[in-house]
């Protein structure tokens, strides 16, 4: 196993290139960074205890009187993330338990207090309470994008989620919000009327959404206890960078939770890069006002280079020997505004049939965002940082086979199956794999995860796939064949029939097993790259590899199975 160090560089070192180049934009526009009172915060938080089991975490809710939730208000991930709490809070304290084998707590009143609302607009908040209005007359009245300015759907959600759990919800915000030389009076003011929530509701949990920067031990935390010295004051921050990259030297897959300190915990659901990357859109979108929707080429752009930058490519070569010849002239269009209808006519002229024109429309259904090699063009609708991560890295694996690649949708139009199927599912490993190292929170895809399905009755198989259960079972029984089969092919005299019947599958059946079994392959080359048994050279060279030729993508498929799913002896090669 790599040492913490090397395991932290390891998963960090793509999103570090990344994040310097968002870094840059983001201090060209926002000067404010360096002022003391938002240092205080970054200061504060520089290591943990230990990370936090999902048990620990319930007791520490459990114990709580006062829980502060930190926001990064540029992320709507933050605020789901505060949706789901208030959901599972609800249902703890409704009598019902939150964990299988637990037992059920009893019944507490949650009272919820946030910063987007002025505490002069409580009424307007009580009056959508009570549903006496309706959406879009709350988000007007409150002045939501005049006054606030980030997403409305993530903040909504959050405040859906109140009204279904919480008894109340009270604006604790007072202006003046763009005058940080104002902001602790601006916590003095919450404190206050947080102590006055209190005093309305002495055995209520009080649960408040505020902005991370305000919750250092020194800013509201400090004030909360000179005023409610009883109560126990539980803070649960989001993502904080440095805490994050320190979490990324465990040898778990994934860290969900940390405890800083004994009333302290950190929650992990976003990376740093993903932070950042909302935050220069939302600069974006507001010095645009008016303008249209955010420009999102330079995230994909910068998504790229950090690709670039981890495997060591110069994308401005003019050489074609370790990486393509002047890669930056081949990046794709980026179409972000009216993606949708743009997409249609371009799929709709460009000589694809009818099954690869669903297949492709549905993927950019499903992620939100689309690569297209044949016409080296990006579109996306939604910024989902694991899916643009990893469209942006199936960009890379077709410049590095030599872009433009025009009207390639009629270049060997009637490969063997096993040449289509490999290539497809190369393709697909090797996206995966790029979004997981510009996206480490992404989970990966494990076989278990496919024997789970044999559990699954014919009404779930059938409701969360479009597939029928017999066919759903048979694909089922291929993938776990197809990783026995590929592990060690030798042992088999000929390719099974069940495996050589599945090549010349079509349209969505096609498109299932090839991106299961490359994500699958994607997840385990990740995994050998952690463990250093692949090195950032040996990733060079299997994106540069050219798999024109017949039979090629499957030679390079089982080339890469044998590096990445056996162990190498200690000290081998990895190069």
């Amino acid at each position: 196993m790599a040492s913490t160090a090397t395991l932290r560089w390891r998963r960090s070192a793509a999103q570090l290139h990344a994040i310097a180049g968002v870094e840059r934009t983001i201090r060209a526009s926002d000067r404010i960074g360096r002022r003391k009172y938002l240092l205080d915060f970054s200061e504060a938080f520089r290591s943990y205890d230990f990370v936090l089991q999902p048990g620990k975490f319930h007791a520490l809710l459990q114990q709580a009187d006062i829980v502060l939730v930190g926001d990064y208000h540029a992320l709507p991930a933050s605020q789901r993330y505060a949706a789901s709490l208030i959901r599972d809070l609800g249902i703890l304290y409704s009598g019902t338990p939150l964990f299988p084998n637990t037992p059920a707590e009893g019944t507490r009143e949650i009272v919820v207090g946030l910063e987007t609302v002025f505490s002069r607009n409580q009424h307007i908040l009580d009056e959508w309470m009570q549903q006496e209005i309706g959406e879009s007359e709350l988000r007007e009245r409150i002045r939501f994008d005049l006054d606030w300015g980030y997403e409305w759907g993530p903040f909504f959600e959050f405040l859906t989620a109140a009204r279904e759990h919480a008894s109340v919800v009270y604006g604790l915000d007072c202006m003046p919000r763009d005058d940080l030389r104002k902001i602790a009076a601006r916590d003095r003011h919450a404190a206050i009327k947080i102590a006055e929530m209190r005093q309305r509701h002495p055995e209520a949990l009080i649960v408040v959404l505020f902005g991370e920067s305000h919750l250092a031990p020194n800013h509201l935390p400090r004030l909360l206890y000179e005023r409610l010295r009883t109560d126990r004051v539980l803070t649960i921050l989001q993502n904080v960078d440095a805490l994050y990259w320190k979490a990324a030297g465990e040898t778990c897959d994934r860290v969900e939770a940390v405890q800083v300190t004994d009333d302290v915990v950190c929650i992990f659901h976003s990376t740093p890069l993903e932070k950042y990357e909302s935050y220069r859109l939302c600069l974006d979108r507001w010095s645009r006002e008016g303008m249209g929707d955010p420009d999102l080429g330079p995230t994909i752009y910068n998504l790229i280079d950090g690709l670039l930058r981890f495997l060591g490519m110069n994308a401005y070569s003019p050489h074609n020997t370790t990486q393509p010849r002047f890669l930056v002239d081949s990046l794709p269009e980026v179409y972000c505004r009216n993606p949708d209808s743009v997409l249609r006519k371009l799929l709709s002229r460009k000589g694809l049939d009818e099954r690869t024109r669903k297949s492709l429309w549905k993927r950019f259904e499903d992620h939100g965002s689309l690569y297209l090699p044949h016409l080296n063009a990006f579109y996306i609708r939604d910024f989902q940082m694991a899916h643009t991560a990893e469209e942006s890295a199936r960009f890379l694996y077709h410049a590095c086979r030599g872009l433009p690649l025009r009207n390639s949708g009629k270049k060997n139009s009637d490969p063997k199956p096993e040449t289509r199927f490999y290539s497809q599912a190369l393709e697909q490993a090797l996206a995966y794999f790029g979004s997981r190292v510009l996206y480490p929170a992404r989970p990966p895809v494990r076989e278990s995860d496919f024997y789970a399905l044999y559990d699954q009755t014919r009404e779930d198989i059938e409701q969360q796939t479009s597939f029928g259960f017999s066919e759903f079972i048979e694909m089922l029984d291929f993938m776990v064949l197809h990783r026995g089969y590929e592990l060690n092919p030798a042992r088999y005299p000929t390719v099974p029939e069940q495996i050589k019947e599945a090549m010349g599958y079509t349209g969505e059946k096609f498109d299932y097993l090839t991106v299961q079994l490359g994500n699958m392959l994607g997840s385990d080359l990740y995994d050998a790259y952690l463990a250093g048994r692949v090195s950032r050279r040996f990733l060079k060279r299997i994106f540069l590899a050219h798999l024109d030729d017949p039979g090629t993508p499957a030679q390079a498929y089982f080339d890469l199975v044998a590096r990445v799913r056996r162990e190498q002896p200690p000290g081998a090669n990895t190069t």
